[in-house]
């Protein structure tokens, strides 16, 4: 048996990004151990995985901090003596602990970021609009520059077990004829959030249609605030935000039958439980690489402009000033994607 560590710490949405390349290399290597070392937040995302799976959790803000924590990091891992080192995310702290390794004869490989291309993708002129590798095709590649050659294969990370839904009855109730909605309307950065005074009107919509329970999911005390408003505003919808842990926001993801998100860390969880997801896109785009798992571009809303995609992960401001990308998307072509996915129009 060989044992092989793959090192992701961050963000939410990459690491969930790995989920379906572990899973395949798990079952398709089920005589190896395969050790993910991640921000110890991110353990429920692993905790359906086959048996061969470990998750190591890396205390980054504290025992594992600073270039004194990475060498206490490194001793530790040591003890476990692995066999091969994949880089998912190839940063400093990633890097420094692989070339620790290589220094020890390990076999060590790490991602291609395609930094190039994706500069070419969203330069101000003369853009190169064409699709590049998907960061479950980057991480594959690592993988088989170790020898580990295998398909991609995933569904969902709870496959056919049965999801325990008492976990989250509490908050949903069962689940009747009514088509459940999950929204999840923000994103760590502004070019990747649909404004909130239409996503409003798009909440109001359904709040308002019998035939549709809506669910809002987020994270944080800004967003909760908002969320809480809305609530008070449409007492049909359900706030989930600060409410779940993830492991019960993967479970009730699993029952939806539609998730209608940014391009967020939800996108990506959802994939994770095989749940359609309508995303809107701004700043950022599809052909970056990072749509979720087995979702498709049909169901990809966003407008065509001279200037898009500015970013690969929305954070930089809009050099227009008007956040075109975003505002030209009315409410309305919302919904009827929303619904024409909901009901099979």
């Amino acid at each position: 048996m060989s044992r092989i560590l793959i090192i992701r710490f961050s963000a939410l949405g990459d690491v969930a990004m790995t989920i379906p390349v572990i899973y395949s290399l798990a079952v398709s290597y089920p005589m190896h151990e395969i050790c993910i070392l991640s921000r110890q937040q991110f353990k429920p995302l692993f905790e359906e995985m086959p048996g061969n799976v470990r998750f190591i959790g890396a205390d980054l803000k504290g025992k594992h901090n600073g270039l004194s924590g990475l060498n206490r990091l490194y001793n530790e891992l040591k003890t476990i003596k692995f066999d091969y080192i994949a880089d998912f995310h190839s940063v400093l702290r990633s890097n420094y602990l692989r070339f620790r390794f290589l220094l020890k004869g390990k076999p060590t490989a790490s991602i291609h970021k395609g930094r190039t291309e994706k500069k070419k993708l969203t330069r101000k002129k003369y853009k190169s609009l064409v699709p590049l590798e998907s960061g479950f095709l980057r991480y594959q590649k690592v993988l088989e520059k170790l020898g580990f050659h295998f398909e991609l294969h995933f569904e969902s990370i709870f496959n056919d077990k049965q999801v325990d839904l008492s976990r989250i009855n509490d908050y949903t109730g069962k689940k009747d004829e009514i088509k459940w909605l999950g929204i999840a309307p923000f994103a760590k950065h502004k070019g990747k959030i649909y404004p909130l005074e239409l996503q409003e009107k798009v909440i109001s919509h359904f709040a308002n249609d019998k035939r549709i329970k809506v669910f809002l999911f987020g994270g944080g005390e800004t967003e909760k605030n908002i969320v809480n408003k809305w609530v008070e505003k449409y007492p049909s919808i359900i706030s989930l935000v600060g409410i779940l842990n993830t492991s019960q926001e993967l479970v009730l993801m699993s029952q939806l039958d539609i998730m209608f998100s940014m391009d967020s860390a939800n996108m990506h969880l959802a994939s994770l439980v095989n749940t359609r997801v309508v995303s809107l896109w701004g700043a950022t785009h599809p052909y970056a690489g990072f749509m979720g798992w087995n979702q498709s571009t049909d169901h990809a809303i966003q407008v065509d402009l001279f200037c898009r995609p500015c970013s690969i992960y929305g954070q930089i401001p809009c050099y227009r000033k008007d956040y075109a990308c975003l505002y030209q998307i009315a409410p309305e072509q919302v919904i009827q994607r929303i619904e024409s996915t909901l009901f099979n129009l």
